[in-house]
């Protein structure tokens, strides 16, 4: 699990690359402003792209571009006073897919100039250059300040489908969904799953035997005996002794992987600890039944430019005439894969402020928040061990395809219409929303390591 720097964009960047610098045939040119998670983890993300004007340019042919110096310039200011680092990128319109001695050239005349500019600390990454080729693969490099130059280990876009740009072949295609293939692919990938119990435990399964190369566990809570019949992995010995869960997902999943990296936290995903190691993932599978959980994974996946995909079940009830038996009005679940830069989870009123204030009263004055219940499962019915293993099963396996579908391509409809997918048992109906049913707020994005934290000053350092 080893890799040289990541380079994170979002899918929204990534096509205004793509349709600027391969709009016209010509070479074209484009600064990327990109902040750091080093020590956390050896990653830049690209927070702002600045695209170099096709008319500004002195010359722009098919394997050749010179453009104005007043750009750069400008995004040295603005990288230096954010303490950001800055990749060149242009074009290959013909598809050469490596660097040519021309850009060996232009970065031992340009990037140089860069570091001697720069006034404040040198970002720890360095500054890099990078290339784009048809249809929009990128290959880059980073330089440190003697100018030794050490190639990007992958370029990650996160749109709606998820792709890996890797240094050895970045053109070479995903790999075919649900083969040996996928299955290698999966080792070099980081999973984080926040909440360990009824989804959890179930995604926490699957990323364990798919072959995930590591996976990060996040839940505070104990293991129960009214868990026991939702919790994969679990056993009358672990409640007896009142086990961690995230030890007890750990445990079941180094049974049959002793290999796999897992990071077991056992932490509120409320906890700047777990945020951090949060950070490190390359998808987050949100797993938690609490406004505030969600909340908190909503901004962990936009400051550090992480897909998320969350879930939720409910079963409504209603109350039958003459008697006032309560019944099952229907067997409902949610997924919704947000992706850095588009809709988040506020956005989609997945929580609202209203939410996140109740469960606040409740954490800290259970007295005045006696009289609203937390109904858990089962709305209307409330239920101390709710036999809901098999609905926690068929959201957490609709979770875990959607992000196969996002990397490993296997929809005959394309991934934008599937931004959230909702179910309904009872009717026997599925219904799919695209990323056009949801309005972005423009929720900062790339804030990575700023202090505080995720902007909260209970998790500052």
């Amino acid at each position: 699990m080893k890799h040289s720097y990541d380079l994170m964009i979002s899918g929204r960047d990534h096509q205004r690359l793509v349709t600027h610098l391969l709009g016209d045939g010509n070479e074209a040119a484009a600064i990327l402003l990109c902040r750091g998670l080093a020590p956390v983890r050896e990653k830049l993300m690209v927070q702002s792209v600045r695209l170099v004007p096709y008319e500004e340019c002195r010359s722009r042919q098919p394997d050749w571009i010179t453009w104005p110096g007043k750009h750069l310039s400008a995004a040295m200011d603005k990288a230096e006073d954010d303490g950001m680092a800055i990749i060149l990128i242009h074009s290959h319109p013909g598809g050469f897919p490596f660097f040519s001695e021309q850009d060996d050239r232009s970065d031992r005349e340009i990037i140089p100039g860069i570091f001697a500019g720069w006034s404040g600390p040198v970002p720890l990454s360095g500054h890099g250059s990078a290339i784009m080729t048809p249809p929009g693969a990128i290959r880059g490099r980073l330089y440190s300040s003697d100018g030794t130059a050490h190639p990007i280990g992958r370029i990650f876009v996160a749109g709606d489908d998820i792709q890996v740009f890797d240094h050895a072949d970045p053109e070479r295609p995903a790999p075919m969904p649900f083969g040996t293939e996928m299955t290698r692919a999966l080792g070099e990938l980081h999973a984080c799953i926040v909440g360990v119990s009824g989804t959890g435990s179930v995604m926490a399964e699957q990323a364990g035997r798919m072959g995930f190369g590591a996976l990060t566990l996040i839940d505070f809570d104990l293991l129960e005996h009214k868990n026991l019949n939702r919790i994969l992995g679990s056993s009358l010995e672990d409640a007896e002794r009142g086990a961690i869960k995230v030890e007890v997902a750990a445990k079941a999943a180094r049974r049959h992987r002793p290999e796999i990296e897992i990071n077991p936290v056992a932490k509120t995903i409320f906890d700047r600890s777990a945020v951090l190691a949060a950070a490190k993932a390359d998808v987050i599978f949100c797993c938690v039944d609490s406004a505030e959980g969600r909340y908190i994974c909503d901004l962990i996946a936009q400051a550090f430019m992480i897909p998320l995909i969350d879930m939720g079940v409910t079963i409504p009830t209603r109350k039958v005439r003459g008697g006032g038996r309560v019944a099952v009005a229907d067997v409902l679940g949610r997924i919704d894969y947000v992706q850095p830069g588009g809709a988040t989870l506020a956005d989609r009123l997945v929580f609202t402020s209203a939410s996140l204030r109740s469960e606040y009263l409740a954490r800290v004055d259970p007295e005045a928040y006696a009289n609203e219940v937390n109904e858990g499962y089962i709305r209307g019915a409330p239920q101390e061990a709710p036999s809901v293993l098999a609905l926690n099963m068929r959201a957490a396996s609709a979770a875990m395809l959607e992000f196969i579908a996002r990397m490993f391509p296997y929809r005959q409809e394309a991934n934008g219409s599937f931004a959230r997918t909702v179910f309904a048992l009872g009717e026997g109906e599925e219904e799919h929303f695209s990323e056009a049913n949801f309005e972005p707020s423009g929720a900062s994005l790339a804030t990575g390591l700023v202090e505080p934290l995720l902007g909260i000053p209970d998790l500052g350092a």
